[in-house]
């Protein structure tokens, strides 16, 4: 009789690679809890290496074993609620307008307390300019009244007959076309 006997061994190697994308990448912050998801492209590379060195139970080698797995991932992200996006688009360009006239207020009270203190941005440095453009009102009111007052004297010529005293000179000036400016075209 016959006792036939076969035998097979192997060994079975199960790797995963698990990639776990919150959208933090597409998401675009604008302060004051504003942020909004955008459409994203990511890339994830990978590579996983094993090797072994087994031993038998009197500890001689027998093989050597290597396993090397490389690869990448690629993700297409983008909002699928596009009326979402373009209100959080909306809210985001009014954060940022806030943010500037904020910016801006904050600039004209320092340059006016800096001009109430006797002082100012020195010429020829980088910030000089900063505050140029921040006048009081009567010192604004006076400059007006005086630039009026030269183009009338420079391009008009004062009506004729009796002026009152207690009122202004009336002049008549030439007629200019107006420029209509239109920015639609």
């Amino acid at each position: 009789m016959s006792n036939p006997v076969a035998a097979a061994t192997g060994n079975v190697t199960n790797q995963a690679v698990q990639f776990q994308n919150n959208g933090a990448p597409s998401r675009q912050h604008y302060g004051s809890g504003v942020s909004c998801n955008g459409s994203t492209m990511t890339f994830s590379p990978f590579y996983m290496g094993n090797h072994t060195v087994p031993f038998d139970e009197e500890m001689s080698q027998r093989s050597y074993t290597v396993a090397e797995n490389w690869g990448g991932q690629i993700n297409f992200m983008f909002p699928l609620d596009r009326r979402g996006l373009a209100q959080c688009r909306r809210i985001a360009k009014r954060q940022e307008e806030k943010m500037r006239l904020d910016y801006e207020l904050t600039r004209m009270l320092r340059c006016a307390e800096l001009q109430q203190k006797g002082f100012m941005l020195a010429e020829n440095t980088r910030v000089y300019t900063m505050c140029n453009d921040v006048v009081p009102i009567v010192e604004y009111k006076k400059n007006k009244q005086a630039a009026v007052k030269q183009y009338l004297k420079k391009t008009c010529t004062p009506k004729k007959g009796r002026k009152l005293p207690w009122k202004e000179q009336e002049y008549d000036c030439p007629t200019q076309p107006t420029k209509v400016n239109d920015s639609t075209n």
